[in-house]
């Protein structure tokens, strides 16, 4: 036995009564500034996404608003592997705490730009941070919670989504209405503060040796240059350049270039960015599979179902986070029973096969919504696909975590959430696509000569303002468009579905006195370093 081992089990000998309950409630307060963290990372872009006509008309630059989402959206992706590779390296808590005052200098220069050039390079700035927040949490909750006793803090982080997504546009408008739109960035400064104080005072991790290799930087660039084409790919394919254009043709050719150096790169560095081993393991690829066909379908919706409730069935853009609220609570309420179970039982993989059979369903039950569905049918249709989602959103990153050894908790926990990213702006570009098309098409048939190229972006108060006989026709179009964009999603949903039906019931890792490791053996659980789970 090593002395390491024997001091960890003199240790655990000597530990009062009380330590699992002190350790408990040391973990919660941790989690409290890992929740306000996430909080941060997920509020900014749906308050930024109310303010942007008011910074558009003091800034000018309407030609480049796209950009503004676009730049974050680029830096975010891109630096999500980096900075998971780097809290495997030099240690989390530093990393994080890095990512959180990065964010936060991005925000501040944001909340100063004079103009939208300023504004563009400053948000890109916020999206290197951003890209650090998300991974760094999941990764210090992989290593501050074993994956057994998880699931308990599942609802936690679907309510702090549930949270976001319903308050972000509301404090958006507020803010940008009363204090105006610069404060739509500066507001994070309080909510950071309050996370790196918390982190700061009550984070503690066990100290690791610092690596002698070098950061894998023709890799990290290889992947960037990669990451970067394929979002632009789907941001402008079909909106500022057609899909056959040059332009799209030119960054197809760059990514794929890219990202197969990419691989080349990493078999052969010390330190890879992303470490190819870990795709080995069965439970690991499939659950990256999972997490992006769910990024696809999430986004997607969450897109399209205001949309639809606003231009169909007439309801207040104002309050278009309202609308998602029982997609929202059902996913909450779900993945808080999930992660019960998955405590109290150990057994995970009925989750994802029950989730993606529920995301399919809820998914082509709104496909199938006309002119003539009311709020409480879709509200339904909603709740069924919320469900879906509540039993995969959480459980991908679990089973992920649990299939990779802790040594690489950072660079799993960073390829999850890559996987998820790439799937949403995947969705969003495809969905997008056929949504647009079919109501421009179904305008033209219906409407003649008063379809236009933005005749499917139409809000609520221009709508009011159309003819009868246009009004009705645009409403027929946007549910149309409605059907084909959930019937691909609901498509893309069954290949979630055979990817779960595949996945492997490993035993999760507990905090017991023994912990059960890939191979089968018990180990002292303060000394466990668990072997990776069985690669197939």
């Amino acid at each position: 036995m090593s002395d390491l081992k024997k001091a960890a089990d003199g240790k655990a000998d000597d530990r009062p009564a009380e330590k699992p309950e002190k350790r408990q409630r040391s973990v919660q307060v941790v989690m409290l500034a890992l929740m306000i963290t996430m909080l941060l990372a997920m509020l900014d872009n749906l308050i930024v996404g109310t303010a942007m006509p008011t910074i558009v008309g003091d800034l000018g630059g309407l030609e480049h608003l796209s950009w503004v989402v676009t730049a974050y959206t680029l830096a975010t992706a891109a630096s999500t592997p980096i900075w998971g590779k780097l809290g495997d390296m030099y240690g989390r808590k530093g990393i994080f705490l890095m990512s959180i005052v990065l964010f936060l200098i991005g925000s501040v220069l944001s909340g100063m730009a004079q103009d939208m050039g300023q504004l563009i390079g400053f948000r890109a700035v916020q999206g290197l941070g951003a890209g650090g927040l998300m991974v760094g949490v999941m990764a210090i909750i992989g290593d501050l919670v074993p994956p057994r006793e998880r699931g308990k803090y599942q609802g936690m982080m679907a309510g702090v989504m549930a949270i976001a997504m319903i308050g972000g546009p509301l404090v958006g408008g507020t803010i940008t209405d009363h204090l105006g739109w610069r404060w739509s960035f500066y507001i994070n400064l309080p909510l950071g503060a309050v996370a790196l104080a918390m982190v700061t005072a009550v984070l503690h991790l066990p100290k690791r040796e610092r690596t002698e290799a070098k950061v894998d930087y023709l890799g990290a660039g290889l992947l960037t240059l990669g990451i970067t084409a394929i979002v632009l790919v789907t941001t402008w394919g079909g909106s500022e350049y057609d899909w056959n254009s040059a332009v799209i043709m030119e960054l197809m050719a760059i990514g794929v270039a890219s990202l197969v150096g990419f691989l080349f790169v990493e078999t052969k560095a010390a330190e890879p960015i992303i470490p190819l081993h870990i795709f080995r393991n069965r439970n690991f690829t499939l659950m990256s599979v999972v997490g992006f066909m769910s990024g696809f379908v999430m986004f997607g919706a969450v897109l399209f179902l205001p949309l639809f409730q606003q231009s169909v069935q007439g309801a207040s853009a104002t309050n278009s986070g309202l609308l998602l609220l029982p997609m929202l609570l059902s996913m909450m309420v779900v993945s808080l029973i999930a992660g019960r179970v998955t405590t109290s039982t150990g057994k995970y993989k009925i989750f994802p096969v029950v989730g993606s059979v529920l995301m399919v369903t809820g998914l082509f039950l709104l496909s199938q919504m006309d002119t003539g569905t009311t709020r409480f049918t879709s509200g339904i249709y909603m709740a069924v696909l919320g469900a879906g989602m509540g039993f995969l959103m959480q459980i991908t990153m679990l089973v992920a975590q649990n299939s990779v050894e802790m040594k690489d908790m950072g660079v799993a926990s960073s390829a999850t959430t890559l996987f998820r990213t790439l799937g949403s702006s995947f969705g969003v570009a495809i969905m997008g696509a056929l949504f647009t098309g079919r109501v421009q098409d179904e305008m033209v048939a219906r409407g003649g000569g008063g379809a236009t190229a933005k005749s499917a972006q139409l809000d609520a108060a221009s709508l009011a303002k159309l003819p009868d006989e246009m009004r009705e026709a645009y409403q027929f179009a946007v549910s149309s468009g409605t059907h084909i964009a959930f019937l691909v999603g609901a498509s893309v949903g069954v290949i979630a579905l055979l990817a779960s039906v595949f996945v492997k019931e490993v035993p999760l890792r507990g905090a017991g006195p023994e912990t059960v490791s890939s191979d089968g053996a018990q180990e002292p659980a303060e000394v466990a370093c668990p072997k990776q789970p069985e690669a197939v």
